[in-house]
């Protein structure tokens, strides 16, 4: 059965995940919104989705438990000036570009990428290296290039696409709840 075979797969992965990442890339996130920074994110794809789901969920749920902004950003959000980008300079600039504009050091950059390997995301973190922005990388498949040259990383041990985007959103959820614990 597929259903069955999918579920068993899910939970092997989860069962395979790296605790310490997990709770490593909590305190980064935490500590950024402490420290009233930017957290920026990015993917493509239904990776795109997912960094702007984690913006709403972070920025929404941290205000309402706490009364307090959570300065979250999607660069996925703005289809005008992402295709701006794309056709002016290069879809390969779409993130960087837009994370020249706002982007400020110690902000925090986290990608969502299945295979880690999309050059817009990868120039998005050469970028924030060259601003002295933190970036932190969720990432499945081996973790790519992004895996190489990230500051930190969340790693999904799944060569599944699906799996890894089931995980990401888990990850996005255990988040927020965190983030809206009252000892932030």
């Amino acid at each position: 059965m597929l259903v069955d075979s999918y579920l068993k797969n899910l939970k092997e992965v989860i069962s395979n995940l790296d605790v310490e990442e997990i709770n490593n890339a909590l305190k980064l996130i935490k500590s950024t919104i402490r420290n009233n920074k930017k957290i920026i994110t990015c993917g493509n794809g239904g990776s795109a989705n997912t960094a702007s789901h984690y913006i709403t969920d972070w920025n929404k749920s941290y205000n309402l438990a706490s009364g307090k902004q959570c300065k979250g950003i999607c660069l996925c959000d703005n289809l005008g000036l992402l295709t701006a980008y794309a056709n002016d300079i290069s879809y390969e600039a779409i993130f960087s570009e837009q994370l020249k504009n706002i982007g400020e050091e110690k902000d925090l950059l986290i990608i969502v990428s299945g295979s880690g390997n999309s050059k817009n995301v990868i120039e998005a973190i050469k970028t924030a290296k060259n601003l002295n922005i933190t970036s932190l990388s969720f990432v499945g498949y081996d973790g790519g290039k992004c895996k190489e040259i990230s500051d930190h990383t969340l790693h999904i041990p799944s060569f599944d696409m699906q799996l890894c985007e089931d995980i990401h959103l888990i990850l996005g959820h255990i988040v927020m709840k965190n983030i809206c614990k009252k000892d932030l």
